[in-house]
């Protein structure tokens, strides 16, 4: 189930941002009327459906494995997180409608229309990401019920999608998914004008991709030291993992790196910012930070991976921020960006960064609730199939996760290789400037 998530989330964030830039070409299009606009929406169209078409089919598969793997968990769970997965199924066809629309209207309805379709694509694949968020959220700040004799009663649907960590995972998934998808893409074309510095079709997609995923990365550290107040709040001993609070302490330092010594229960090669961590958690340099020490052992979680994950995730975070206040100031200084090689070689680096992140996110998501599956109900071993022999489906799984990955590069070098060439004659399409 773990390499199915890892697998799918790559094509899941794809379809949730994917949309919103072709939609933001083709209302540039119609703005303009500058060809160029249109050409990189009709390609940008064909990446996202190939992305989707994939996507559809390890999504399929995690559905099959939920009732497969987890048959206790969905018999305990289903009744109040069914509505998430009923909307998410909802907005996967909505999506699909609209995509087929999206691609194949082109001269069939009208420019509006067209537009309007993409725009449903582009929300389609937000709800669908965001309710699954949701209900990822409940697994960690359970709501929506009462329990009777061990059995979940009096239930609320509304109120279990609306648990306190969903609504502040879902914005962070989202800016997770804009932030690693506009880095990327713009990733690509960035390595294209390092060798074409003048070509406008490059210097178009990498324009709307790295603004797309530049603000994104500016707001995300945001978006995580909200969430981080949240972990405190409810999850105080995952929070304490990831920071490598091992001790309650008052005027709690912000460490960074550190080896977790299981023999001694500590992390050795500490870098401690002192009083930083009560500072952005309570904005009180004395505040208190609870340490994981406080919690029985039986129910800490693996903390050298846990807090590995979050050291990742955060450190590639500020790194992509950094990234997109060097293309602020070289917006503000007038600078042509597509002649900068220094940054247009660093995005190139970046390119896979946000999808890195996101996987490490995850895993310390994920991870970092064990060993629960619904925290303070259900444990992950209480809730796994009892079935022996899967070691065949796992071998299986990952040998159809190498086919489809193979597929994707493939399809996705042969996509980009076509570079459009009818640009290239016409001085009048050559943008010079990051605007």
């Amino acid at each position: 189930m773990a390499m199915s998530l890892g697998f799918h989330i790559i094509f899941a964030m794809v379809s949730m941002a994917m949309p919103l830039l072709m939609v933001i070409a083709e209302w540039q299009w119609l703005k303009t009327g500058q060809e160029v606009y249109l050409t990189v929406a009709k390609r940008w169209a064909k990446g996202a459906a190939i992305f989707f078409a994939v996507g559809a089919v390890s999504g399929t598969v995690l559905s099959f494995q939920l009732g497969l793997l987890w048959p206790a968990f969905m018999a305990w769970a289903g009744p109040i997180i069914g509505l998430a997965f009923s909307i998410e199924g909802f907005a996967f066809f909505t999506e699909a409608i609209f995509l087929g629309i999206y691609l194949y209207g082109w001269q069939k309805v009208s420019p509006n229309a067209h537009l309007a379709a993409g725009m449903v694509v582009a929300v389609s694949g937000i709800i669908s990401g965001v309710v699954v968020v949701m209900a990822n959220g409940w697994m960690n700040t359970p709501r929506g019920f009462t329990l009777v004799d061990g059995i979940p009663s009096n239930i609320d649907p509304i109120a279990a999608l609306l648990n306190p960590s969903g609504l502040l995972q879902a914005p962070h998934m989202i800016l997770a998914a804009f932030a690693a998808v506009g880095f990327a893409v713009a990733g690509i074309h960035a390595f294209l004008l390092l060798r074409h510095p003048d070509h406008p079709f490059h210097q178009t997609a990498f324009t709307i991709a790295a603004a797309v995923g530049c603000i994104s990365a500016l707001l995300q550290p945001l978006s995580g030291d909200f969430l981080a107040k949240r972990v405190a709040e409810f999850q105080p001993m995952k929070l304490a993992v990831f920071e490598g609070q091992v001790h309650t302490q008052k005027g709690a330092p912000f460490r960074l790196g550190g080896i977790w010594n299981s023999d001694k229960e500590m992390f050795d090669y500490v870098l401690e910012i002192p009083y930083a961590l009560s500072l952005m958690l309570h904005l009180d340099p004395q505040g208190e930070v609870q340490g994981f020490k406080d919690f029985p052992k039986e129910h800490w979680p693996p903390i050298g991976l846990v807090r590995t994950a979050f050291q990742i995730m955060v450190f590639i975070g500020i790194s992509m921020m950094f990234l997109a206040l060097w293309a602020t100031c070289l917006v503000f200084m007038k600078k042509n960006i597509f002649q900068s090689k220094a940054f247009l070689k660093a995005m190139v680096f970046a390119t896979p960064l946000g999808f890195l992140a996101t996987e490490c996110g995850w895993v310390a998501t994920e991870v970092g609730r064990q060993p629960w599956i619904v925290v303070g109900y259900v444990k992950t071993a209480e809730a796994v199939t009892p079935m022996p022999g899967l070691n065949i489906p796992l071998v299986f799984f990952a040998g159809l996760y190498t086919f489809l990955a193979f597929i994707v590069v493939w399809l996705m070098l042969r996509h980009v290789a076509a570079t459009p060439g009818q640009f290239e004659m016409n001085p009048r399409t050559n943008l010079t400037a990051l605007t």
